[in-house]
């Protein structure tokens, strides 16, 4: 993909590039009296829910059209250099919005899970110079997220952007959605121009975890913020939890410590230096503990074999995670990081002890 750095998108002077605004364009009368305050505070980039992809019909699923009107209502009140942006969810909707002038387009996870949806979005987009941020899929596919940001790439497009929103799981957190960083980190290493935004709101699903996260992806150098604001989160038509004012939303952003990549000062790189080889020799210690207790899976592997055991035992795995997680606790380390690094193990080790099955089974 081609993909123009973030600093020739004449969006974002500042890092980070903080787009804001309500989940959904109810009224008009909100939509301008949360944008004005959101100006107010320096924010650049507003975005609204013009159409709202529901999961139940029924619901409020945005004004559609009309509130393409509003904005450029808004457009008149505000300085030239403040941007709009919006999400775009089928190729009519695109048309729409570049008909609106809408400075800014994003695609949802529920259209960048479906490769046909994307396509008729690229399409839809051919011919044109717009920024376009895709939302990580709903599921935690790194090559589906890529492939729908190859299609927008395919278009012509080279002001691409992803965010980060966080995935969808069955087991419970305390975020919304399971932020999985490490697969944003690996969609930011293949493509290190890539502008990385972090959607706090949709990864927490609670305004109290905002901060928090915002922090944590600037922590991991993140381009920039999108943050759900409302003047009146409370009474919000959607998503009312995950909604923060105007003013909380100021009081996070200037709450944000900004790291720097590296520093100038010699002696603060060479105890890096040191710290990151420590790191390294740890993550060897790690690996050499995982081969030994492969060994030990296999020993196991052979046993359950020759006695016809069941390769998979609940009882046992509720004893692992029972235990696991208490150790994490013992040791101040966080227990959802924990379940996922030793569900892999566990998926793991069952794959090796099938392995050792299907080779008795083939008489191997």
């Amino acid at each position: 993909m081609q993909i123009e750095p973030l600093k020739n998108w004449g969006v974002a002077e500042d890092k980070p590039w903080v787009i804001s605004g309500p989940c959904s364009a109810e009224t008009e009368e909100q939509l301008t009296e949360t944008a004005l305050a959101l100006v107010e505070k320096g924010v650049k980039t507003i975005r609204a829910g013009v159409w709202k992809p529901r999961t139940r019909p029924g619901t409020f699923e945005g004004i559609g059209k009309d509130a393409l009107g509003w904005i450029n209502n808004i457009r008149t009140q505000v300085p030239e250099d403040v941007k709009f942006a919006v999400e775009v969810a089928t190729a009519q909707h695109v048309e729409q919005a570049l008909e609106a002038k809408i400075d800014v387009l994003w695609v949802g996870a529920r259209s960048s899970v479906n490769p046909f949806t994307m396509q008729d979005i690229a399409d839809a987009l051919r011919g044109v110079d717009v920024p376009v941020l895709v939302k990580n899929p709903i599921n935690p596919d790194l090559a589906l997220w890529i492939g729908a940001m190859e299609r927008i790439a395919g278009a012509g497009i080279t002001k691409i952007g992803a965010i980060h929103r966080g995935f969808s799981s069955h087991k419970k957190t305390r975020f919304r959605n399971i932020p999985s960083w490490h697969l944003a980190l690996e969609l930011k290493r293949e493509y290190p121009e890539l502008p990385m935004i972090c959607d706090p709101s949709h990864i927490a699903g609670d305004s109290a975890l905002i901060a928090e996260l915002s922090q944590k992806a600037m922590d991991l150098d993140f381009d920039g913020l999108m943050i759900e604001s409302h003047r009146d989160p409370a009474n919000a038509w959607s998503d009312a939890k995950q909604q923060v004012t105007p003013d909380v939303l100021s009081e996070i952003v200037e709450g944000l410590s900004i790291p720097t990549a590296s520093s100038g000062n010699v002696e603060f790189n060479s105890q890096l230096t040191e710290l990151r080889e420590q790191i390294d020799q740890l993550d060897r210690e790690l690996f050499d503990t995982l081969a030994e207790r492969m060994k030990v899976v296999d020993k196991i592997g052979n046993y359950k074999r020759d006695n016809n055991v069941t390769v998979f035992q609940m009882r046992r795995w509720d004893e692992i995670l029972k235990t696991r997680s208490d150790w994490a606790k013992e040791l101040g380390l966080n227990q959802d990081m924990m379940f996922e690094v030793f569900t892999h193990i566990h998926e793991a080790a069952v794959r090796r002890q099938m392995d050792i099955l299907e080779k008795k089974e083939a008489g191997v």
